[in-house]
């Protein structure tokens, strides 16, 4: 398989990992607290979309609707258990909050749906494009397509409606934007909805691919912090690129040597940036005084 070839396949993988880091950061804006149970909130969307498809036998881009809201409704949910009784506590009681939700995510999962691999429709029917010896999949093809779409329609949302421009003054300074008037509660409560729906997304895009069990959140977390930290923290931009290219790194690693090697290399390329560049190759740099 060409160079060429690796990086396509890997593009369609960090346009779903690009979801799960572009609501990690957007929680982190919101709260300046982490949800250490992200990737627990993709194995949910996988899941929903699961359930989903024993009453609605049709193609994935059907049930898309269904999973955002559903997974947006589990984010209100889940910042009225996680977030809010505490967010006037240390953040390290969010980070631990938001931890154990997370496991009891994974004991509901395990409960409800067995310690088995389970599949999600794909979007479309499958199938593949032959171009000049490159194979795409048209799977592959409507990850990177609807990734996109929801990525730009929140870049839109943000930047050009009012509710956007009260989101973005909650995330920058929350004293301020409730002394305008903006209803901070409400705001952040939205973002976890948001960032919810974003991961439960990509949870149907890559369950289909990779299948879907209780305990893989922990590694679409980690993905999510890597993606976050060689982006530059609190970057939408930086996350969005930072997931793409891990994926594609991943992805070719993986072809020529091996998945252990490819996992071993990326903590590696992440302790080298956090040692020449601690911003990320995309944040940056902040002048201290001496």
């Amino acid at each position: 398989m060409t160079l060429l070839q690796l990086v396509i396949n890997g593009a369609a993988l960090g346009a779903a990992y690009a979801l799960v880091a572009l609501g990690f950061v957007l929680i982190l804006n919101a709260t300046n607290a982490v949800n250490f149970a992200q990737g627990d909130l993709v194995v949910a969307g996988g899941f929903v979309a699961v359930a989903l498809a024993g009453f609605l036998p049709v193609p994935g881009i059907l049930l898309l609707p269904l999973v955002l809201i559903l997974t947006f409704v589990l984010g209100l949910a889940f910042s009225l258990l996680a977030y809010f009784p505490l967010r006037d506590r240390p953040p390290v009681a969010v980070f631990i909050s938001t931890i154990a939700l997370g496991i009891v995510f994974q004991n509901g999962f395990n409960a409800g749906f067995g310690p088995d691999p389970r599949a999600t429709p794909p979007l479309f029917a499958g199938g593949f494009w032959q171009l000049d010896g490159l194979t795409i999949e048209k799977q592959g093809a409507a990850i990177v397509v609807t990734a996109a779409v929801l990525i730009v329609a929140q870049h839109l949302v943000f930047t050009r409606t009012q509710f956007g421009r009260r989101l973005r003054a909650t995330a920058q300074d929350r004293d301020m934007a409730r002394a305008l008037g903006v209803r901070v509660t409400w705001m952040i409560a939205l973002t976890f909805g948001w960032a919810a729906a974003l991961a439960g997304t990509a949870g149907l895009l890559l369950s289909n691919k990779f299948f879907v069990t209780p305990t893989d959140g922990t590694a679409y977390m980690i993905l999510a912090y890597i993606a976050v930290t060689i982006g530059g923290w609190g970057r939408i931009a930086g996350a969005v690129a930072g997931a793409v290219l891990i994926a594609v790194f991943e992805v070719v690693v993986s072809a020529y040597l091996s998945y252990t090697v490819a996992i071993a290399a990326l903590y590696g390329a992440v302790l080298l940036v956090l040692f020449f560049r601690p911003q990320g190759l995309f944040g940056d740099v902040i002048q201290r005084r001496a």
